[in-house]
């Protein structure tokens, strides 16, 4: 949640960067709140003082009816003011945690992702001398997936994948934890990109893939009409990618400011809705309700957290470029990069068989939006407490597969695999 105190001291600012990312919050009806609870909480705390003086007075001497009486009156008096405070409260927390995080300044402002802005584009575009296929196409006629049979056990978007896809997927995951958990790796990765950040490598994590509501409203995720799925007799909710369930790792912690950043990298099948997406959105595996997902995670000082953000979008670009995929890396507007987000970067991968780029990789700056909620804290080296930083990227989810078998198809429905994975499959074409 963001700092009460930048919404009490930049409303104007506050204001404008819910309606850039086309929330709707009463940011006036929450600073009315907020000016009523602190008026009834300096009630109680007055009464309290007025009470503690009357017992200290009382401590070594037998009380008279009159001093009774006024020890009785100031504790009825207490509890009304606590029962007026009561609602205030819940309303305002309610609605401080509807506020968004504010935009980074280099974050443009847009309505809708069509005004996501591409930074630069990498690679070269495949050419065919066939009319190249979507990996649908190529996929079902290598009974690589079946949906048609998923959706007998489990209803529509859900499918079979199967045989070689498989193994390259397998492939995919382990040649990604080769480098993530490589310190020689990062290391290279830091230098080539001139950052400056700590070369640690990121630690493999298996996290719950679910997470308690108040756990998953904290960290700013819990999309309940269009995203999240909610286990029906159990406070659970299936996580919608890895970070759901790592971001709150240290809820109520305090963390050592020598010991940060910490980096992980974390494996789920998440479960997403997708309310709202239609038509060839539908086929194959570009969107369906249960998918796997390696994410990065990681937790640092403030100081340390935009640098972390630069990382991840650079371990990402490595990824990308080490398969050979043609890509393009977007700065998205303040309408796209999510309720928690400072800044958000994305990376979309150029698929031949629709002609156009779709997104493989998100890089969230989180800024210590989501600690303040959790409570994860910072000691830092001169004794005092700061709010942590989080971020969170993709390291790789299944839709780099997709690119895979459209790039590399052949005139014969095979498809070559990244020299990079060879090593991972045992072999060089699906």
């Amino acid at each position: 949640m963001l700092d009460l105190e930048i919404i009490r001291t930049q409303t104007d600012k506050v204001k404008q960067a819910a309606k850039n990312k086309n929330i709707q919050v009463d940011i006036d009806k929450l600073l009315n709140l907020d000016e009523k609870r602190r008026v009834l909480q300096g009630q109680i705390d007055q009464l309290r003082a007025k009470r503690n003086e009357h017992a200290a007075a009382l401590k070594n001497s037998k009380p008279t009816s009159e001093q009774i009486e006024t020890g009785k009156r100031l504790k009825q008096q207490i509890a009304s003011v606590e029962q007026e405070l009561d609602p205030v409260q819940i309303e305002f927390k309610t609605l401080w945690h509807q506020v968004p995080n504010v935009p980074s300044d280099e974050t443009p402002v847009g309505k809708s992702e069509d005004e996501n802005v591409v930074i630069r584009q990498v690679g070269k575009l495949p050419e065919f001398d066939f009319e190249p296929k979507n990996h649908w196409e190529i996929a079902q006629a290598k009974d690589w997936i079946d949906k048609e049979r998923a959706s007998k056990v489990a209803g529509a978007r859900f499918a079979y994948i199967k045989g070689d896809l498989v193994l390259l997927e397998f492939a995919l995951w382990q040649f990604a934890l080769s480098i993530l958990t490589s310190q020689s790796k990062i290391e290279k990765i830091v230098h080539e990109n001139n950052l400056d950040v700590s070369t640690k490598p990121f630690v493999p994590v298996l996290p719950p893939a679910v997470a308690r509501t108040a756990v998953y409203e904290a960290t700013g995720r819990l999309n309940k009409e269009e995203q999240t799925y909610k286990l029906e007799d159990d406070d659970l909710w299936l996580n919608a990618s890895a970070e759901h369930t790592l971001a709150p790792m240290y809820i109520d912690e305090i963390l050592e400011a020598d010991k940060l950043p910490i980096r992980y990298v974390g494996y789920t099948t998440a479960f997403r809705r997708e309310a709202g997406t239609y038509g060839k959105d539908m086929e194959g595996i570009l969107r369906l309700h249960q998918f796997n997902k390696l994410e990065m995670e990681s937790f640092s000082t403030p100081d340390q957290s935009y640098q972390e953000h630069l990382l991840m979008v650079a371990v990402q670009e490595y990824l990308m470029s080490q398969l050979e995929l043609p890509y393009q890396v977007l700065e998205k507007c303040t309408a796209d990069i999510g309720f928690p987000n400072a800044k958000g970067v994305d990376i979309e991968v150029w698929l031949p068989g629709q002609g156009k780029y779709r997104e493989t990789h998100t890089a969230d700056y989180i800024t210590d939006f989501q600690a303040r909620r959790m409570q994860t804290r910072v000691r830092m080296p001169d004794g005092t407490l700061e709010i942590a930083h989080t971020n969170d990227a993709t390291a790789f989810s299944q839709r780099p597969l997709i690119a895979i078998i459209e790039n590399n198809q052949t005139a014969d429905g095979s498809v070559r695999v990244p020299k990079v994975l060879h090593a991972f499959i045992g072999k060089e074409v699906i």
